[in-house]
């Protein structure tokens, strides 16, 4: 596949992952009882780390001599690794 067709699919299924997230997390919060806490708790806490692991990753690039796009790439990649982990957890 041509690398303009590989970054679309990549982009589709990064927003498909997003909206299996968000489904899933707000069933869980719906149901109420201690995992809906625990589920507020963690979607709550997590944004907060991953915007500075973000950005981070994005000044230490840019820092170190990397382009825009590498940065922008890198931070990018980390909001994906974490979509897709919140996925598999919560069970899909």
């Amino acid at each position: 596949m041509s690398n303009g067709i590989t970054a679309w699919f990549e982009a589709a299924r990064f927003g498909r992952d997003i909206q299996v997230v968000m489904t899933l997390r707000m069933m869980r919060l719906a149901a109420g009882g201690p995992l809906a806490g625990l589920e507020a708790w963690r979607m709550m806490t997590e944004k907060f780390v991953t915007l500075g692991e973000a950005n981070w990753a994005v000044l230490t690039t840019l820092a170190s001599g990397g382009g825009v796009r590498t940065a922008a790439g890198k931070s990018q990649a980390l909001y994906r690794r974490r979509v897709r982990a919140n996925r598999r957890r919560l069970g899909a």
